[in-house]
């Protein structure tokens, strides 16, 4: 008798027992935009485009759209958008011509990064010099590793304590601006550091 008071204990619960369906939530990215989600299933599939709509995969394979609030998705899913890490960010500082000494404006730029850094718990960072087309290629190539080399020094001593910091340089191989050889182009004389 107990088996059967157990058996039948388990069938009402496999009958009572309803998984939630699969959901994707479309959210806006910081700058506002939306992109968008194809759910596929073999049963058919459907596209999501506009901010906070939703697609939920239903136990019989179909895909039902609906939408949800800014407000149902923080309160629902608050602590795992919390959880997210930062997003990565890209800083170019710029050099007085044959030097590796930062202008001015990188100054600033420069402040940015190091709040910027402060702000994750392990920061990975890549900084990569970069020259313009004055000089031998050779020289350049030594004088970008060079700029790389002092900016990871200055966030350094800055305090910055980052789990990797891969420095490179690139000599004049990747222009921002592209230049005959000979130009000054002061945007190509430049430390692209990217942070995540």
């Amino acid at each position: 008798m107990e088996a059967a008071i157990f058996a039948i204990a388990v069938g009402l619960a496999a009958l009572l027992y309803q998984p939630a369906p699969d959901k994707v939530v479309l959210l806006p990215g910081p700058d506002g935009a939306v992109g968008r989600v194809i759910v596929t299933t073999p049963k058919g599939e459907q596209e999501i485009s506009h901010a906070y709509e939703t697609a939920a995969v239903q136990q019989n394979g179909r895909v039902e759209t609906g939408s949800a609030s800014a407000e149902s998705v923080a309160e629902r899913y608050g602590a795992l958008l919390q959880a997210r890490p930062a997003r990565p960010a890209s800083y170019l500082l710029y050099f007085v011509s044959g030097s590796d000494e930062l202008t001015p404006e990188s100054q600033t730029a420069l402040a940015a990064l190091k709040q910027d850094v402060a702000t994750r718990p392990v920061p990975e960072i890549l900084v990569i010099g970069h020259t313009d087309r004055v000089g031998a290629a050779e020289a350049n190539e030594a004088l970008s590793l060079q700029r790389a080399q002092m900016v990871a020094d200055l966030l350094r001593q800055l305090g910055v304590q980052p789990k990797s910091l891969d420095v490179t340089g690139r000599g004049e191989r990747d222009p921002l601006v592209p230049s005959a050889d000979g130009v000054d182009e002061p945007r190509n004389r430049r430390v692209e550091v990217s942070v995540r």
